[in-house]
Parts: C-alpha cells; sequence; structure tokens
C-alpha cells in the first residue's frame, strides 16, 4: 500500500518522527485552512482546518510505511495528539468521517495513490477547542506575544509556504509585516 502524508505547516520543514519515502511536493488536495489554533506547547499560531475558509494548496510526500494503522501512530507522535482523540488524525481509507474525506478521497484517485494521513486538528484559541478567533483577535494574540516567544510564533507564520495564501495571512502582513521568508518555497524542501 502507498501511503502519503498531506501537510501544510511545520511538517514540511520538520517532520520529526514521520518517516518520508520522499520529498514534498506540491498539488496536494486544496483544504480549508486558516491560521486559527493557537499550539498547546508553544506561542505560534498554526495553520488548521477551518470550516468556512477559503481552500489553498497543500503538500504530500510518501511516508515510509505501507501500513494505515503505522502512518497514523507516526502523525499522532509528531502532532502529540493523545490517542484518546483519534478523529484529529485524518485518514482515508477511515472508519471516522471528516469534511475533507471526499476532497482528499478524490485527489488520490486522480493520483493512484492508495491512502493518506494529515493532521484534523480542529481550530482552538484561547484554549477552547472549536473556537476560530477573529482577525482582530489574531492580531492582538500576535502583537502581544514577546521575545523568543514572538520570534518563534513570527518563524511558524513567515516560514509556511508563500502559496498558503489565506484571509489571516493577508492580515497580519499587512498589519505586522510578517511576511513569507524566500527559503519558504518549495525548492528548499527536503
Amino acid at each position: 500500500m502507498n501511503i502519503v502524508c498531506i501537510a501544510w505547516g511545520s511538517l514540511l520543514w520538520q517532520p520529526g518522527p514521520l518517516k518520508l519515502a520522499s520529498g514534498w511536493h506540491p498539488g496536494g488536495p486544496l483544504l480549508p485552512l486558516e491560521f486559527v489554533r493557537d499550539s498547546d506547547d508553544s506561542a505560534e499560531l498554526a495553520l488548521a482546518l477551518c470550516p468556512g475558509a477559503a481552500p489553498v494548496p497543500t503538500y504530500w510526500a510518501y511516508l515510509d510505511t505501507g501500513d494505515l494503522d503505522t502512518a497514523r501512530a507516526m502523525l499522532r507522535q509528531r502532532e502529540k495528539i493523545t490517542p484518546g482523540r483519534p478523529e484529529w488524525v485524518g485518514s482515508i481509507p477511515s472508519e471516522l468521517a471528516s469534511g475533507e474525506q471526499a476532497t482528499v478521497a478524490a485527489w488520490l484517485r486522480a493520483r493512484s495513490i492508495d491512502a493518506a494521513v494529515w493532521t484534523a486538528l480542529p481550530p482552538k484559541f484561547d484554549g477552547v477547542d472549536g473556537r476560530v478567533p477573529s482577525g482582530a483577535e489574531v492580531l492582538a494574540f500576535l502583537a502581544g506575544l514577546e521575545g523568543e516567544t514572538r520570534q518563534a510564533a513570527e518563524h511558524y507564520i513567515r516560514r509556511t509556504p508563500p502559496h498558503v495564501d489565506t484571509r489571516y495571512r493577508r492580515l497580519i502582513e499587512a498589519c505586522l509585516g510578517w511576511r513569507p521568508l524566500r527559503e519558504a518555497a518549495v525548492t528548499r524542501m527536503r
């Protein structure tokens, strides 16, 4: 079974324990993403699947496993997702339905790929899973960060590939000046 991981944020430059069998390729499925998840272990405002957000391009890479359970476990470990939240690791095939299932399934069929995994964490803001912050809240959150915490948050946003062009990203660029880094281009990815 050939299995890919679909990614859009820090997995692209920091796959960690996720064992890749290829580099990252552009042309993944278009998914509704936005900078709407405050991280549990850092101050970054991460990209997450966000109902109602405009679909944006993603990336994909083959995983170094032919077993879907192993692929899900690798991604769960990398994303620090507890086993009690299986719905936070999306996959096809899957017993759990998600909003992006049809989009990813069509994308897989068009490429003759057997299976995929992706991070399916929901939006989270101010400690509340499922809460989507407003643009003003995003700006206030990021502008209120200081020192290394602010640098880490800025690095995450600026390192995200430029064509992952979301509404909040444009707002952050306009108000904070955090434009994509040149190194964020696809050619620099593994």
